[in-house]
C-alpha cells in the first residue's frame, strides 16, 4: 500500500474518533397544535354531541344554508341578499355548537371542585385510584356521572389504568378534567403521599377561579350582549326591506351587492373585536 493510502486511511480514523466524541441527539418532536377540526370535535363533546362529528356540522350547515338560500331568492329574486340570508344559516349549526359547549363549560367549571373533593375523600378512606374515579359514576355531580360510569365499565373490561384515562379525557374534552387526569396518573406511576394535598389545592384553586371568573362574566356579560344586538339590527332591518320592492330594486344592481358584501365583512369584523374584548379567555387543553 502506498504512502497515500496509509495516510487517508490514518486520517479517515482520527475523523472517526473525533467525530465519536459528539454523539448525535435526537431531533425533538414538535408538538402538534390542535386546528380547527380538534377544536370543533372538543366543543361537539363538551357541547353533549359525542356521536356527531365535525363532517355532520359541515354537513347541517351546508344544508341549512342551501335551505335559506332558495328560500330567500324564491321570496325576494335578489341574489346579494339571499346570498346573505343563506351565509347565516350555514354559520348558525357552528354557532349553536359553540354556544351550547361555552354554557355546559360554564356549568361543569361549578362542578368540578366537588368531583375533585370526592376523588379526595375516596383516596383518604384508602380506595385506589381506580376505584376512587369509579365512585364518581355513583357519588359525583349527575353532568360528569355518564363520563365516569364509562370509565368504570372500561377499567372493569380490560384492567389497563393508563388507556381508560385517555378514553376519559377524550369524553370529557374538557381542560380541568386534563388537569386532574395527569395528576392522578403521575401519582399512578410514581407514587407519594401528597396526592390529597394536590387534589385539596386543586379544588380550592377551582373553586376561587370559578367564583371570580362568574364575577366578570357578570360585569362583562352586556359588552357581548351589545355586540349581538349591534350584529343583529341590520340584518333585522335589511329582512324588513325586503318586503318592499323598492328596496329589492336598490340591492340587485352591482353597487348593491357592493354594500351588502361591505355591510356584512363591517358586521363579522366589528362582532368578533367586540365580542373578543368583552368575553373572558377560555383555557386551552394543553394536556390533550
Amino acid at each position: 500500500m502506498s504512502a497515500l493510502g496509509i495516510g487517508l486511511l490514518f486520517g479517515l480514523g482520527v475523523f472517526c474518533v473525533y467525530w465519536s466524541w459528539w454523539p448525535r441527539t435526537e431531533p425533538t418532536r414538535r408538538t402538534r397544535r390542535p386546528g380547527l377540526r380538534d377544536r370543533l370535535r372538543d366543543e361537539l363533546v363538551q357541547a353533549g354531541f359525542e356521536s356527531l362529528t365535525p363532517g355532520h356540522v359541515l354537513t347541517a350547515g351546508l344544508v341549512s344554508g342551501t335551505v335559506v338560500f332558495l328560500a330567500a331568492f324564491a321570496t325576494t329574486h335578489v341574489l346579494p341578499i339571499a346570498a346573505c340570508f343563506g351565509a347565516m344559516a350555514a354559520y348558525a349549526p357552528r354557532a349553536l355548537v359553540g354556544m351550547r359547549a361555552r354554557k355546559r363549560r360554564s356549568q361543569l367549571r361549578d362542578l368540578w371542585p366537588d368531583a375533585v373533593d370526592n376523588i379526595a375523600s375516596a383516596v383518604r378512606a384508602g380506595l385506589a385510584l381506580p376505584e376512587a374515579l369509579s365512585q364518581l359514576a355513583v357519588r359525583g355531580p349527575e353532568e360528569l356521572r355518564p363520563a365516569f360510569a364509562a370509565f368504570a365499565e372500561d377499567y372493569r373490561a380490560s384492567g389497563r389504568f393508563q388507556d381508560c384515562l385517555d378514553r376519559l379525557k377524550d369524553r370529557l374534552a374538557d381542560p380541568v378534567a386534563d388537569r386532574l387526569i395527569e395528576s392522578l396518573r403521575i401519582a399512578r406511576e410514581v407514587g407519594g403521599s401528597d396526592l390529597g394535598r394536590v387534589l385539596r389545592t386543586l379544588s380550592g384553586f377551582l373553586r376561587d377561579d370559578a367564583r371570580t371568573r362568574a364575577e366578570l362574566e357578570t360585569r362583562q356579560g352586556w359588552t357581548v350582549n351589545a355586540a349581538r344586538l349591534a350584529a343583529a339590527a341590520p340584518w333585522v332591518v335589511l329582512a324588513m326591506m325586503s318586503l318592499q320592492a323598492g328596496s329589492l330594486r336598490a340591492y340587485s344592481t352591482a353597487v348593491g351587492a357592493l354594500v351588502l358584501l361591505g355591510g356584512a365583512l363591517v358586521t363579522v369584523v366589528a362582532y368578533r373585536l367586540m365580542v373578543r374584548i368583552g368575553r373572558l379567555p377560555e383555557d386551552e387543553r394543553v394536556l390533550r
